[in-house]
């Protein structure tokens, strides 16, 4: 049986689209044989493309509701349909909460889960009308799942997201499944910023269980997974793509030696 994930003839929207973690979304539903269009306040420094295609690219500020209203109609109407949006616009700085006022923290959950909330529904609006229904993936964290000490209200409004997706799932069914994909940390051109240079950037892989950091192409391969028929029966999941998470800490603090099995 194969399993080769086909979505030829498909259109599929991924904000935030044009570097990092979304252009590598965005290619692997190129490399699918998905229609992609990619958006963002600015256009990317280079076309993205993956197996001959290229993503097309339509400019929106995801913080101008009326805008995002406007904008999935459009897509709709210039492409025949709308099978998948991907909620992956999003990010924060490293800022403790003591080191800010409310309202700026408040920006940060605005960005990471009003928007995705607002591009949802005018993306429910369209799939909704449509006899093959859709999907909308949201874009999470483990920020969402654990302490996120310097990235308080990104991880709290990552954790809302993943709540979100499943009311989503269960009021949009049977006509639109949603499911939330919960990356780890992820090698992008950005890494060196959070990381350092490639010795700390392998340093912080090899804190992983599978010794290294995702690629985008990775979260990507996820997507298209969650976006084909292979899920068709997968909605209000969250799919974890970590690497297997992190170490506990007491483990390596523990004085006892536990023999390994031989």
């Amino acid at each position: 049986m194969s399993l080769t994930l086909d979505l030829a003839g498909q259109v599929a929207v991924v904000t935030g689209g044009t570097r990092g973690v979304g252009a590598g979304i965005a290619r692997a539903f190129l490399q699918a044989g998905a229609e992609v269009v990619v958006c963002a306040r600015r256009p990317p420094d280079a076309p993205v493309e993956a197996a001959g295609r290229t993503a097309h690219f339509r400019p929106l500020d995801l913080r101008d509701p009326s805008a995002v209203r406007d904008f999935f109609p459009r897509v709709a109407a210039a492409h025949g349909r709308l099978d998948c949006l991907v909620n992956n616009a999003g990010g924060t700085p490293y800022r403790l909460l003591g080191e800010a006022d409310a309202e700026r923290h408040a920006r940060v959950v605005a960005l990471n889960l009003t928007a995705p909330l607002t591009a949802s529904l005018a993306a429910y609006d369209v799939m909704r009308t449509q006899p093959h229904g859709g999907s909308v993936i949201m874009i999470g964290s483990v920020s969402g799942t654990r302490p996120s000490p310097g990235t308080a209200a990104y991880g709290a409004a990552k954790a809302g997201l993943d709540s979100l997706a499943r009311s989503m799932a269960v009021e949009w069914a049977p006509a639109v499944r949603v499911n939330t994909l919960v990356p780890g940390m992820v090698r992008t051109e950005l890494s060196a910023l959070h990381y350092g240079d490639e010795a700390g950037i392998a340093a912080v892989g090899a804190t992983v269980p599978l010794g290294r950091l995702a690629e985008p192409a990775e979260i990507g391969d996820a997507c298209v997974f969650l976006a084909s028929g292979r899920a068709a029966y997968l909605s209000g999941a969250s799919l974890l793509v970590h690497g297997g998470g992190e170490r506990p800490a007491f483990l390596d603090a523990a004085t006892v030696n536990h023999p390994k099995e031989p």
